[in-house]
C-alpha cells in the first residue's frame, strides 16, 4: 500500500469564461520512503500538486488517500491535524516568522501539536544540529544568510518528524554552491521520508532525486520510477491540533514588539477614551464625596420627623391638583364664592403614634439609623441651689422678665421644655455629638443625668439660658469653664413637688431644700461645655443654652405618670392647678406637661448617613402599608428637597460627560479594527506559515485576538496610570480655584472596570479582522509579499 495515492485529482480555476486546468485527472502513488523530484514549467500544475499533497489546497473532485485512509470527507480540522502530525513544508522564500528567534520559529509545529517545552526543546535543538546550525540557534532570522534561513526552514519541517516533506522550489533564492548543500541535506533527509520536490532546475534532479515526475498542462507526462510494489498497509491516526492562549499571546506580544512606535501611539490613542472617563469619574467621585459631606451636616439638622400631627405630602398635593376645579369653576361662572378648607388644613394628619409604632421603629436596622431620638412632652420640676438656697430653675431661653413670677410658678411644671433634646444611640452609646461637637471643657455625657451647655461657634450663649438657671449675669459678662462645669440641678418627681390643697387643688411646694433632698429627686449635671466642630455642621439642631438625653424626658415620665397629680386630672376637666375649665386639647395638653400622656410629642430619626435616607424612609412607609388613612403614620422630611435637587445631579452631570468620552472609547474600537485589519495584511505571510505548520482558524483568530487583547489591555492600563497622574495637578488647581482638597479621586474598582471595559471593546473592534484573517486561503497567503 503506498503512503500517497492520488487518485484521478482535478482542480480547475475559473477567471471570467477562462478555465485553467491546474490538475486535469492526475493519478499518482507515492512510496513511503523515496526522493521525489516534480519538473515542469511555470503553470504547468506541479505547485497546485504539491499543495494538494500538502492539504493547503483542496481538490475538486477525485481523492487524495493516506496510508489507504480516503480524504475527501476530511474536515478543516483534520486537514490541520495532518499538516501538523504528517507533513514538514520547505518554502522558496524560507517563510520565517521574523520577530520569533530561530529556536521559537523551528519550536511552533511542535508548539501547535501540544509537545512538552522539554521535549519541544530537545527535537529543536536536535533538527538544527542535523542541519548545520548549532552556532546560530538562539539569532533571530535577520542575523542569517540566505542558506541558513533555508537550514532553518528545512529544521522546521523535520522538527516534528514528519512522514512527507514537500519543498517548493526550496534553491530557488540560492547560489549555486549554497544548492548543492541544501539539496544534499534534503537528499540525506529522504531516507527515513517521503520527499517531493517541486523545482525547474533538472541537473538538481537528475543529480539527487531517487524518481523524477515531468508534469506539463496539469497533467504527468512520464514517471521515472512509478510505484509498483505492495506495502503492508499502516494505520493512519490523526492528532488535533491546538494553539494555547499563551502560545498566542506570545506571538503577538513579539510581533507587537518590534514595533515599538506604532505600538505606543495606537495604546495612546486608544487610552484616551479611558482618560476621559478615568478623569470624569475621579472627579465626580471627589465632588460627589463633597456633597455627600454637605447633606450629611444639613441631615444632622433635618432628621426625618414623627410628630403628634403632621402634614400628609399625599394629600397635599392631592388638593393642589385641583380636585375641586370643577367646582371652582360652576362657582365663577355663576359668580359665586367658594368656601373650602386650604390645602395644608386638608393634608394636616393626626399621627397614631402606638408603642406597636415604637417596637416597629426599634426594630429598624441600626446600619441604617444609628441614632433615633424619642422625646416625652412631659415637663421637668427643676431646683437650683443658688447662694445655699435652692430655687425654682429652668432650661428656657426665654426672657425670665417676660412674664410674672406667679404666672411661671403656676405652670412650674413646665420649666424644662425649652432645652435642646440630643439623640443617644440605640445601644447606649453617645455618637451623635461626639461627631458634630467638640467639647471645650469637661467631657460628653455619659448618662441620662448628664447635660451640657452647648455655645455657639463664637464662645456665645444665651443670656436667657444663664439668667433661668439662675445665675446672675448682665450682657457682656464673661464665665470660665469652671463656674459652668459641674452645674447641679435637681428633678424633683411630681409627688414631692405638688401639694394638695384642701380645696383639692395642686400647688407647688415653697420647701425646696426638703424637695431637693427626697429620694426620688434627680441630680442633673453639667457635664461639658460643647460647641459645633465645623461651621454648617449641625447648625440649629441644638439650639445655644442647655441640651440633654431624650432619654432623660422618659424617665421624668416614667417617674410622674403615676404621680397623684396626674391621677386627679385624669378624673377633671378643669386645671387641677388653676380651677379653670378646660376644652380637650388644653387638657391634653396639661396632662402631658404634668407627664399623664406617654404619647411621644416627638420622634427624630437620624439615618447613619445620607444614603441611607431613602432605605428609613422606605421602612417607615412599609409600616403603612394595607392601613387605613386615620391609622397611618405621617413623617416629615425635610432634607427631601436637597436629597431631589443633589441627589440626580452629580449623576447626572457624570453620565453626560462619561457618554461623550465614550464616544474617544468608540473611535478607538473602530481604530483598533483598522489597525488589526493592517496587522493582518502585514502577516499575511505568517498566516500561511501557521497553517502550513497546522494552526486550526480558531488558532489564527487567537493569535490577532491576542494583539487585540494586548493592545486593548495596555491602553486601559497607560489610561489609567494618566488618569491617576492627572489627578495631581486637577486637585493642585482646584484646591487653588475652590479651596476643596483632594477632590480628584480615583477609585480603585472604577480603575479595574475600565481596564476591563478597554480591552473588551478593543477585542470587539480586532475580532472581524481577526476573523478575516482565519479565513485566508493557505496558498494564497503563502504567495503573499
Amino acid at each position: 500500500m503506498p503512503l500517497l495515492k492520488l487518485s484521478h485529482i482535478n482542480k480547475y480555476y475559473h477567471v471570467g469564461d477562462t478555465v485553467t486546468k491546474a490538475q486535469d485527472d492526475v493519478s499518482v502513488e507515492f512510496r513511503k520512503q523515496e526522493f521525489v523530484a516534480i519538473l515542469g514549467p511555470s503553470g504547468s500544475g506541479k505547485t497546485t500538486m504539491l499543495n494538494i499533497i500538502g492539504g493547503l489546497d483542496r481538490y475538486d473532485s477525485g481523492d487524495l488517500l493516506i496510508k489507504g485512509k480516503s480524504t475527501k470527507n476530511f474536515k478543516d480540522s483534520e486537514w490541520d491535524a495532518y499538516r501538523n502530525n504528517s507533513v514538514g513544508f520547505i518554502f522558496q522564500s524560507y517563510n520565517l516568522i521574523s520577530h520569533l528567534s530561530i529556536m521559537e520559529n523551528v519550536e511552533m509545529g511542535m508548539t501547535l501539536s501540544g509537545v512538552p517545552a522539554a521535549q519541544k526543546k530537545k527535537q529543536a535543538t536536535d533538527a538544527l544540529i542535523r542541519v548545520g546550525l548549532k552556532d546560530q540557534m538562539y539569532k533571530q532570522p535577520n542575523q542569517l544568510s540566505g542558506g541558513q534561513m533555508q537550514r532553518v526552514a528545512i529544521a522546521r519541517a523535520i522538527a516534528n518528524d514528519p512522514e512527507i516533506l514537500l519543498a517548493d522550489e526550496p534553491t530557488g533564492a540560492l547560489d549555486s554552491e549554497t544548492s548543492d548543500e541544501i539539496m544534499q541535506l534534503i537528499r540525506d533527509l529522504s531516507k527515513d521520508r517521503l520527499v517531493i520536490m517541486v523545482t525547474h532546475n533538472p541537473d538538481l534532479a537528475n543529480k539527487y532525486a531517487d524518481r523524477i515526475i515531468n508534469f506539463a498542462d496539469g497533467q504527468i507526462q512520464n514517471d521515472s520510477n512509478p510505484f509498483e510494489e505492495e506495502q503492508k498497509q499502516s494505520d493512519f491516526s490523526l492528532n488535533n491540533t491546538k494553539m494555547s492562549y499563551w502560545t498566542a499571546l506570545k506571538l503577538s506580544y513579539t510581533n507587537i514588539r518590534t514595533k515599538k512606535g506604532r505600538t505606543f501611539l495606537t495604546v495612546f490613542a486608544s487610552s484616551i477614551g479611558i482618560i476621559s472617563i478615568a478623569v470624569v469619574l475621579a472627579l465626580s467621585n471627589g465632588f460627589q464625596k463633597q456633597v455627600d459631606q454637605t447633606q450629611s451636616n444639613a441631615l444632622s439638622t433635618m432628621p426625618v420627623t414623627v410628630s403628634p400631627t403632621s402634614n400628609d405630602p399625599s394629600a397635599m398635593s392631592s388638593s393642589s391638583s385641583g380636585s375641586s376645579d370643577n367646582s371652582n369653576n360652576k362657582a365663577a361662572k355663576n359668580n359665586q364664592v367658594l368656601a373650602e378648607k386650604s390645602a395644608e388644613d386638608k393634608a394636616q394628619h393626626t399621627n397614631k403614634i402606638t408603642t406597636d409604632y415604637l417596637d416597629y421603629l426599634n426594630k429598624m436596622p441600626k446600619k441604617d439609623a444609628k441614632n433615633i431620638a424619642v422625646s416625652y412632652g412631659t415637663g421637668m420640676n427643676l431646683l437650683r441651689e443658688v447662694n445655699g438656697k435652692y430655687k425654682p430653675v429652668t432650661f428656657s431661653t426665654n426672657d425670665p422678665d417676660s412674664s410674672s413670677t406667679s404666672a411661671r410658678a403656676a405652670m412650674s411644671a413646665s420649666t424644662g421644655m425649652n432645652g435642646s433634646v440630643y439623640p443617644v444611640e440605640r445601644n447606649g452609646k453617645q455618637s451623635f455629638l461626639r461627631t458634630y461637637y467638640k467639647v471645650l471643657s469637661g467631657s460628653y455625657p455619659t448618662k441620662s443625668t448628664d447635660i451640657v451647655l452647648v455655645v455657639d461657634k463664637d464662645n456665645t450663649v444665651n443670656i436667657n439660658a444663664l439668667k433661668n438657671l439662675g445665675f446672675n449675669v448682665k450682657e457682656g459678662q464673661k464665665y470660665n469653664y469652671k463656674d459652668l462645669v459641674g452645674t447641679k440641678i435637681k428633678v424633683v418627681a411630681n409627688d414631692d413637688y405638688y401639694t394638695k390643697l384642701p380645696t383639692g387643688n395642686y400647688v407647688s411646694g415653697t420647701d425646696y431644700s426638703k424637695m431637693a433632698a427626697k429620694a426620688n429627686t434627680k441630680t442633673l449635671t453639667v457635664k461639658g461645655i460643647l460647641r459645633v466642630k465645623k461651621s454648617g455642621n449641625s447648625d440649629g439642631i441644638l439650639t445655644n443654652g442647655i441640651a440633654y438625653s431624650a432619654n432623660l424626658t422618659k424617665d421624668v415620665l416614667n417617674a410622674n405618670k403615676d404621680s397623684k397629680v396626674v391621677a386627679a386630672q385624669k378624673k377633671s376637666d378643669n386645671n387641677v392647678m388653676t380651677g379653670q375649665k378646660m376644652d380637650k386639647a388644653a387638657r391634653s395638653a396639661i396632662l402631658t406637661t404634668l407627664g399623664g400622656d406617654s404619647t411621644p410629642t416627638n420622634i427624630q430619626i437620624y439615618p447613619t448617613k445620607f444614603k441611607q435616607k431613602d432605605k428609613v424612609l422606605s421602612y417607615l412607609d412599609k409600616y403603612n402599608q394595607g392601613k387605613s388613612k386615620s391609622n397611618k403614620v405621617v413623617y416629615t422630611d425635610l432634607a427631601s428637597t436637597i436629597s431631589s435637587m443633589t441627589g440626580g445631579i452629580m449623576d447626572a452631570i457624570t453620565y453626560v460627560l462619561v457618554a461623550f468620552a465614550g464616544i474617544s472609547l468608540i473611535t478607538s474600537m473602530i481604530m483598533i479594527s483598522i489597525i488589526t485589519y493592517t496587522s493582518v495584511l502585514e502577516r499575511t505571510k505568517e498566516i500561511g506559515v501557521l497553517k502550513a505548520l497546522g494552526a486550526r482558524k480558531k488558532d489564527i483568530t487567537r493569535v490577532f485576538d491576542a494583539e487585540t487583547f494586548i493592545l486593548g489591555f495596555g491602553a486601559g492600563v497607560f489610561g489609567i496610570v494618566v488618569a491617576w497622574a492627572l489627578t495631581f495637578p486637577i486637585n493642585a488647581i482646584l484646591e487653588n480655584v475652590t479651596g476643596l482638597a483632594g477632590v480628584a479621586v480615583l477609585n480603585p474598582t472604577q480603575a479595574v472596570i475600565l481596564v476591563i471595559v478597554s480591552t473588551v471593546l478593543t477585542m470587539l473592534g480586532g475580532h472581524i479582522p481577526a476573523r478575516m484573517a482565519a479565513k485566508k486561503d493557505a496558498a494564497v497567503a503563502l504567495r503573499a509579499e
